[in-house]
């Protein structure tokens, strides 16, 4: 059997869980998610690989780079991903990463830009069940409306995210 290497790490915005495999990152995850079983189960059934508490250079790497996101030092990570889960979602996923530090978009914008604009609540699905919390950046989506919408470390850890990177390098 196949392994994802997994890590808990606490961070200031809250317990986060971290898994590789062969050698790229498939989960960055808050533990405590109302999702967390089912995002588990896809990813070991995706891989046809089990969880194994175990560190490695990756997930080293990602907390480091985590940290210095946390601290202001970093806008963009520079982490292999490996994302798990339907075409539609990668395609979804792979959106969510053209949204610019700093910035927002809507599900709306998102369905429009993968070509579905009448998929706002399969791309609103998908967002939910992005395994690679942070780095691809489910934060930055908000409701067309402007309000903040739906997050799996809550709209409290949504809100200090955006608050973080939109006074990124700004002077206090």
């Amino acid at each position: 059997m196949k392994q994802i290497n997994i890590q808990y790490y606490t961070t200031r915005i809250g317990e986060l869980i971290a898994g590789s495999f062969d050698e790229k990152l498939c989960l960055l995850d808050f533990r405590y998610r109302k999702m967390r079983t089912t995002v588990d189960n896809r990813l070991k059934k995706g891989l046809k690989a089990e969880f194994i508490e175990q560190d490695d250079g990756l997930l080293t790497r990602t907390k480091a780079q985590l940290d210095e996101y946390l601290n202001e030092e970093r806008r963009e990570f520079d982490i292999p991903l490996l994302m798990v889960g339907t075409e539609f979602q990668k395609r979804v996923w792979t959106a969510l990463m053209r949204v610019p530090y700093g910035t927002t978009s809507s599900y709306l914008k998102l369905a429009q830009e993968i070509g579905n604009p009448k998929a706002v609540r399969a791309v609103a699905g998908a967002n939910g069940a992005n395994a690679i919390g942070i780095i691809i950046p489910c934060h930055r989506i908000i409701g067309s409306n402007g309000e903040l919408v739906g997050y799996g470390g809550g709209l409290s850890v949504k809100k200090r995210l955006l608050k973080l990177e939109n006074n990124l390098f700004s002077p206090a």
